[in-house]
C-alpha cells in the first residue's frame, strides 16, 4: 500500500466505529513514521492507545507482508508494557480490534502473571507480533538468553501509564530493561503514554535518557473537571474530625439512584468494604447491581465487576485505586469521591472515569466525611482550574534493583562488567553511579559481600575466564526467576471458601488475630473463619450482626504538598465557593478563638486543658512530613528542659503534648524550625536502626537475599520473612557494617519513611514565616481533629468514637454551633 492508501484504510476503520482521528493522533502517527521516540502527555479517555498504535499499523500496511501460517515464528513488532496486570487484558483486546478489518494477520498475546501457560510459551518462543506485558514479566523474559534474539527486529516499544511507574522502583527496573532492549534493537521507536504530570520534561528524560532528541508531545486538552460537593444542610450536626462518612449515607444513596451507573471511590480497601456493606443494607434494587472492587479481591471477582461495568449491568461499584487506571468503562455516568482525594492528580484521574470518551468532560461528586475536608475539595477545584499538578520524582541509585538486573543479565546470556556499567550509567537513575559502588554490586552478586561469602546460597554469579559474568547453577537461576520484581508487599493470607473458590487475600497480621468461629467482612460478604493453614484462611458464609473488617497497611494516603499549599491559601483567604460558604461559621469560630492561618504567618496555638498542655502547629504539609516534623520539634524542645513529649499528626498539622508544661519564648520559636543539623537530629530523635530494619526486608527481597518459596511448596509467612531479614540485617550490621544494602536501607528510611527532602522544604518554608503564637481558651476547630487523633494512643474503656463525640458535643454547646 502507498502511504495515502494506508491512511485511508485506517481512517475507514475509524469511521466504521463512528470515530474520526483527532489532530494529536494524526500528529503522533507522523512522528512515528518519521522514526521519532518520545512521551505523549494526554488525559485519560482521550484516545491515547490508538494515537501510539496507529503508527505501527500504518507501517505494517505500507509493507504488506504475505500472511504467515499460524504458530510460525514471528519477529516481535510491538512490545506494550503496562503497569497493572488488570490493564493487560483490556489493552490486548484494544490492540486486536483493528487487525482483521485492516487485513493484518498479527498475533497479539499476553505475558503477565495472569497469563495462561500457552500464552507464556508463545511469548517465550517468539510466536507473537504484539506482546502486552508488565515490567516484572518483561524482566523475567529477558532473563532467558534467547529472548533478545526474538526482539532484535522490534519496531515499537510502548510504556503505558508511565506516570504510575516513574516514581517507583518498578520504573527503575524498567529503565534498565529498556536500555538493554534499545541496545539490541536500535531501530525500535520508544513511546511513553502518561497522564498530566507536574514534571513532564523530567519524565521524558527518565524514560529516554539515551535519546536527547526525544519528543514531548501534548495530546488532547485536559478535560474540564467539574467538582461538586455533597454538603450537609446549614446547621446540620456534622463531625469535626475522623469518621468514615457514613453520616452521608442517605445523600450518597440518593445521588447513586439519580444516575444510571456510578463509581464510588474510597482511599482504602477497609473503607471500601465498610461502605459496600452499608450500601448493601439500604440498597432498594437488585443486590447484584451493587458491587465491590479492590486490589485484594481475587482476579476472577474483579473481572466479573469490570465486565458488568462494560455491559452496563451494574448501578454502583465501590472501588479503590484498583479502578483508577486505563480500563475503559464508557457506560459509567457518575464518579463519587469519598473523603479527601489527598492529591490533585488522583482527583483528576478518578473524575476522568465518568463518561470516559474522547471530548467528554469529567466530573466528580465529593463526599466529605468531616467538616474540614470540604476545604480540600475547594482547594482541589482551585488547583485544577490553575493547572496545578503534582510532580512524580524518580528514585536514584536503587542498588537492590541494580543487583537484580545484573543477575538477570548474567542469566540472560552473560555480561562484561565494563559494557554493562556503560549502559547502566546511561539511565537516569544510575547516571551518578560511582566505580566503587559498581564494584560493590558486582561483589555482592558474586559472593554476597564480606559477611555472606562463605554461604553458597549467596554465590549467584560467576566471573568466567573469558571475563563474562554468568549464572551456571540451575537452582540459582530458578530461584532468581521466582524473585524477579521489585514490589515489596505486606505478607498476605489467601481467603478461600471451605467448599468453593477464592475470594482474595488479607494481611497476615489481621488473619493471625482471628480465631476459628470469628466473623469478618470481606469481598462484600460476611464470613466465618473455619481454620487457618499454610497461609490460607478457610471460611464459610455467615449470618448475624456486624463483624470486624480487615485493615491493610499503607491505608492512609498523605496530603500532597501542592494540595496542602492550596488548602492553606484558601483558609487564609476564603473564597465564595459553596464549600467555603458552608464552612463560614466554623471559620468564624476559629477566628474568634484564635486566628485563621495567614499566607505570611505560621500559626501556633498553645492550649491549657485539664488533661495537660497542648501545642498545635499548622504547616499544611501532609501527614508523613508532619510525623517527622513533630518528632524533630519534640526533640529540640526537650533539649531546652528535660521532658517527655507525645505527639499526633493529621494532614493539616501536628500537636505536641508535653508531660511537663513548656515555657515557650516567642523569640526562640524560630530556632525550632532551623534546617541546620536536621539529619543528625532525626537520627537522635527516632530509632533509625529500627526504621532501616523494616526497610531492609523489601530491599533484601528485591536484591535476592531472601529465598522465595518454590512452586508447590508451602508459602513463607510474613513472620518467617521478617525473621530471615532481621537475622540478615543483624549479621550484616555486626560483620559487614559497610554493606551497600545497609546504607541503602538507611537512606530509604530517611527519604521515604521520614521524607527528609519534604521535611527540609517545610522547615525552610516555616522559617521564612512570622510565628503567630495564640493562646485560645479551648480547642479550636483546627485543633480539634489533632486532639481527637491524640486520643487514639490513650487507654480508656470508652471507644475513640464515643470520646470524640462527647468532646465535640461539649464544644458545640459551649460555642453555640
Amino acid at each position: 500500500m502507498t502511504p495515502a492508501q494506508a491512511q485511508a484504510a485506517l481512517g475507514a476503520w475509524f469511521a466504521s466505529r463512528g470515530w474520526k482521528p483527532l489532530p494529536f493522533q494524526r500528529a503522533m502517527w507522523r512522528h512515528y513514521l518519521a522514526g521519532d521516540s518520545g512521551l505523549l502527555l494526554t488525559p485519560t479517555g482521550s484516545g491515547k492507545t490508538l494515537a501510539v498504535y496507529g503508527g505501527p499499523l500504518l507501517q505494517a500496511l505500507q509493507e504488506q507482508t504475505p500472511p504467515r501460517r499460524r504458530g510460525a515464528a514471528r519477529p516481535l513488532q510491538v512490545l506494550w508494557v503496562t503497569p497493572l496486570r488488570a490493564l493487560a487484558g483490556d489493552t490486548a483486546l484494544a490492540l486486536r480490534a483493528p487487525l482483521q478489518a485492516l487485513g493484518l494477520d498479527w498475533q497479539v498475546g499476553l505475558r503477565t502473571g495472569d497469563a495462561g501457560a500457552g500464552e507464556r510459551r508463545r511469548a517465550l518462543e517468539g510466536r507473537l507480533d504484539v506482546l502486552v506485558t508488565t515490567p516484572e514479566s518483561l524482566s523475567l523474559l529477558l532473563s532467558h538468553a534467547h529472548t533478545l534474539d526474538h526482539m532484535r527486529r522490534l519496531r515499537c516499544i510502548v510504556v503505558d501509564e508511565w506516570h504510575e511507574l516513574l516514581a517507583s522502583k518498578r520504573g527503575v527496573l524498567l529503565q534498565l530493561d529498556l536500555l538493554r532492549l534499545r541496545e539490541a534493537a536500535p531501530q525500535a521507536r520508544t513511546w511513553g503514554l502518561s497522564a498530566t504530570l507536574g514534571n513532564p520534561q523530567q519524565a521524558c528524560q527518565v524514560l529516554l535518557p539515551d535519546l536527547p532528541q526525544a519528543r514531548l508531545v501534548h495530546g488532547a486538552r485536559a478535560r474540564p473537571v467539574h467538582v461538586t460537593t455533597l454538603l450537609p444542610a446549614p446547621g446540620e450536626r456534622f463531625p469535626w474530625a475522623g469518621h468514615l462518612g457514613l453520616a452521608q449515607l442517605p445523600r450518597v444513596l440518593e445521588a447513586l439512584l439519580a444516575a444510571r451507573s456510578s463509581l464510588l471511590f474510597t482511599n482504602t480497601r477497609a473503607q471500601a468494604e465498610l461502605w459496600h456493606q452499608a450500601l448493601a443494607s439500604v440498597w432498594p434494587e437488585d443486590p447484584a447491581a451493587l458491587a465491590l472492587h479492590h486490589g485484594s479481591l481475587d482476579l476472577t471477582l474483579r473481572r466479573q465487576v469490570e465486565d458488568g461495568l462494560r455491559a452496563g449491568t451494574l448501578r454502583c461499584v465501590v472501588a479503590t485505586s484498583s479502578l483508577d487506571l486505563g480500563v475503559d468503562f464508557p457506560a459509567v455516568d457518575q464518579v463519587l469521591q469519598l473523603g479527601s482525594p489527598k492529591g490533585i492528580a488522583r482527583l483528576r484521574q478518578r473524575a476522568g472515569r465518568a463518561r470516559h470518551r474522547p471530548g467528554a468532560s469529567g466530573s466528580v461528586v465529593c463526599v466529605p466525611t468531616h467538616a474540614l475536608e470540604t476545604v480540600e475539595y475547594a482547594a482541589a477545584r482551585h488547583a485544577l482550574r490553575a493547572g496545578v499538578i503534582e510532580a512524580r520524582l524518580p528514585p536514584r541509585l536503587s542498588l537492590d534493583v541494580l543487583a537484580q538486573h545484573c543477575v538477570s543479565c548474567a542469566l540472560g546470556g552473560g555480561f562484561r562488567a565494563g559494557d554493562l556499567l556503560a549502559r547502566v550509567r546511561r539511565s537516569y537513575s544510575f547516571a551518578a553511579l560511582e566505580q566503587g559502588l559498581w564494584q560493590a554490586v558486582l561483589d555482592f552478586i558474586v559472593h554476597g559481600g564480606a559477611a555472606l561469602g562463605r554461604y553458597p546460597d549467596f554465590q549467584r554469579v560467576s566471573l568466567d575466564a573469558d571475563g563474562v559474568y554468568r549464572v551456571h547453577d540451575r537452582r540459582i537461576a530458578r530461584r532468581h526467576r521466582l524473585s524477579i520484581g521489585t514490589i515489596s508487599s505486606d505478607g498476605s493470607v489467601r481467603v478461600r471458601f471451605l467448599r468453593g473458590g477464592e475470594l482474595g487475600s488479607v494481611e497476615e497480621q489481621f488473619a493471625g488475630r482471628l480465631r476459628p468461629g470469628e466473623r469478618f467482612h470481606f469481598a462484600g460478604r460476611l464470613l466465618e473463619l473455619v481454620r487457618l493453614r499454610d497461609m490460607v484462611a478457610y471460611v464459610r458464609a455467615a449470618r448475624g450482626p456486624s463483624a470486624t473488617v480487615p485493615r491493610w497497611q499503607g491505608g492512609q494516603l498523605p496530603l500532597s504538598e501542592p494540595l496542602g499549599r492550596e488548602v492553606a491559601a484558601l483558609l487564609a483567604a476564603p473564597d465564595a465557593s459553596p464549600e467555603m460558604r458552608w464552612l463560614r461559621p466554623l471559620l468564624a469560630l476559629q477566628e474568634a478563638l484564635s486566628a485563621l492561618p495567614a499566607a505570611t504567618d505560621l500559626l501556633l496555638e498553645q492550649v491549657q486543658r485539664r488533661d495537660g498542655q497542648y501545642l498545635f502547629c499548622y504547616p499544611f504539609a501532609g501527614r508523613r512530613i508532619h510525623e517527622a516534623l513533630a518528632t524533630l520539634l519534640a526533640l529540640r524542645l526537650s533539649r531546652q528542659a528535660r521532658n517527655s513529649i507525645g505527639y499526633a499528626v493529621t494532614d493539616l498539622g501536628l500537636v505536641l503534648a508535653p508531660e511537663r508544661p513548656l515555657q515557650l519564648e516567642p523569640a526562640r520559636l524560630h530556632a525550632l524550625f532551623s534546617t541546620e543539623a536536621v539529619e543528625a537530629d532525626l537520627r537522635e530523635a527516632v530509632n533509625l536502626a529500627e526504621l532501616a530494619r523494616r526497610q531492609f526486608r523489601g530491599i533484601a527481597r528485591t536484591a535476592g537475599l531472601l529465598v522465595p518459596a518454590p512452586p508447590g511448596g508451602a508459602p513463607r509467612s510474613l513472620r518467617q520473612l521478617q525473621a530471615s531479614s532481621g537475622l540478615l540485617y543483624d549479621v550484616l550490621r555486626e560483620h559487614d557494617p559497610g554493606h551497600l544494602l545497609l546504607a541503602q536501607a538507611e537512606r530509604e528510611a530517611l527519604d521515604e519513611a521520614l521524607d527528609l527532602p519534604g521535611l527540609l522544604r517545610t522547615l525552610d518554608d516555616c522559617a521564612r514565616r512570622r510565628i503567630e503564637l495564640r493562646h485560645p481558651p479551648t480547642l479550636t476547630p483546627l485543633a480539634f481533629p489533632l486532639w481527637a487523633e491524640r486520643l487514639r494512643g490513650k487507654l480508656s474503656n470508652e471507644s475513640w468514637r464515643e470520646r470524640v463525640l462527647r468532646a465535640a458535643a461539649q464544644l458545640e454547646r459551649r460555642h453555640g454551633r
